[in-house]
């Protein structure tokens, strides 16, 4: 009797003729999640993928693993026997008794799909659940509500038993909605914005602009920390970095003080809008939370959003940052965005920033430095970072002609 890895999808099951180009992306991101993880198999079986290890039994760190990828809506630890009615209820014992002891009442629920077995599921449910019954006397059979639920799955000339299920992150495979690049920074926000695409089927490209030479680089290596946190899901394939103090300081000295986090912003968004040019991405995205900073008014973002013709797309525009933390706590970045360290953002702040900017002052005021020249220089002196965790990334072939004696300034 070998325990394996059931997967369970949700939105996938929803789609038409291209729903195994789905699967196939999910299967692909499930085996790269798992190098080194031992031998093993990942194949589609009816309404489900399969995880088979070579040692036959799939352990809890595996199915934890798998429920960390955008696409898997639920992980079970299941036995798969032989269509037997000894077999699977042999299963359903070993099944149950594994549960931990603060449970009190059990169903039974047996399912078939594009299997030729003869017995109904009612006649499975009865059968199973007398075995249970016998092997559990001091526990309770509720139809509605139990504590566990042993489902007895028959599939394809195979039966699946698990009662220990646990629940995926759900969305879409990593690879299926094209790319998107992300302005990224050391903070709590934006790792998440950044995730929240992922798990849509966003590629995620990071780029992190950092107040590098007038401040330390510590924010750079915080933000590939937090892009190494968020490896299991493998949302990002490479992140940009771009060295912004020296024009910041130029930007700074040629503008009214009040407007100059609108100035810096617009150039990030302008070079951002660059870089998903080169990548093939179709859209931008950002931590930007409604009134969260200055910069996060509605006239202040109306403004910065002229600067682009591309989608801006803002995932935490309605959440408040209780619930920002609250996720980056359970995607393992919130240690890493604890950390304080200094970076463009608290490079040459004003002391009184413009909360509702007027068009025609923002115009008159981008006219006062060279942005054109600022933005090719920062373009073209952009560095970058590789990351093997999105197996669905192709890295673009005119950065690599155009920027050919450019190596990485890292190395993970």
């Amino acid at each position: 009797m070998e325990r394996v890895c059931l997967v369970h999808y949700h939105e996938i099951g929803l789609k038409g003729k291209n729903r195994s180009t789905f699967e196939n992306r999910l299967l692909a991101n499930i085996n790269h999640a798992l190098k080194g993880s031992g031998e093993f198999r990942a194949r589609r079986i009816s309404g489900h993928l399969l995880v088979e290890p070579q040692d036959g039994f799939a352990s809890s760190a595996m199915a934890e693993a798998i429920s960390r990828i955008p696409g898997v809506a639920r992980v079970s630890l299941a036995y798969r026997c032989e269509q037997d009615e000894s077999a699977y209820c042999e299963a359903a014992i070993r099944a149950l008794g594994e549960v931990n002891d603060t449970w009190d009442s059990f169903k039974v629920h047996a399912r078939r799909s594009s299997t030729n077995y003869e017995k109904h599921t009612l006649e499975m449910n009865q059968i199973v659940g007398s075995a249970l019954c016998a092997a559990f006397p001091q526990k309770k059979v509720i139809m509605h509500g139990p504590d566990i639920t042993v489902v007895v799955h028959a599939v394809q000339g195979d039966v699946y038993v698990y009662a220990d299920t646990g629940p995926g992150v759900g969305g879409l495979p990593v690879g299926t909605a094209g790319k998107v690049v992300s302005l990224f920074s050391s903070g709590f926000d934006s790792p998440v914005a950044t995730w929240m695409l992922g798990r849509r089927g966003a590629i995620c490209i990071p780029v992190h602009f950092s107040g590098r030479p007038m401040t330390s680089d510590t924010s750079e290596w915080l933000c590939m920390d937090i892009v190494e946190a968020l490896a299991p899901s493998g949302v990002v394939g490479r992140m940009y970095v771009i060295p912004f103090g020296e024009k910041q300081r130029e930007i700074s000295l040629a503008v009214p003080q009040s407007l100059r986090i609108i100035m810096y912003r617009r150039v990030m968004f302008a070079v951002a809008e660059r870089i998903a040019s080169i990548e093939g991405a179709k859209a931008l995205v950002t931590g930007e939370s409604l009134g969260q900073v200055a910069s996060q008014t509605l006239e202040n973002i109306s403004v910065v959003n002229e600067m682009v013709s591309m989608p801006v797309l803002r995932p935490l525009i309605g959440s408040d940052k209780q619930e920002i933390m609250k996720r980056a706590e359970e995607l393992g970045t919130y240690a890493i965005s604890s950390q304080d360290a200094p970076d463009c953002c608290t490079l040459f702040m004003p002391r009184r920033p413009e909360t509702h900017a007027r068009l025609e002052e923002v115009h008159k005021a981008w006219d006062l430095f060279d942005h054109g020249g600022i933005i090719e220089d920062l373009v073209n002196n952009l560095e970058y970072v590789d990351f093997d965790q999105c197996p669905s990334y192709k890295p673009p072939r005119t950065l690599r002609a155009r920027h050919k004696e450019l190596l990485p300034a890292y190395s993970v």
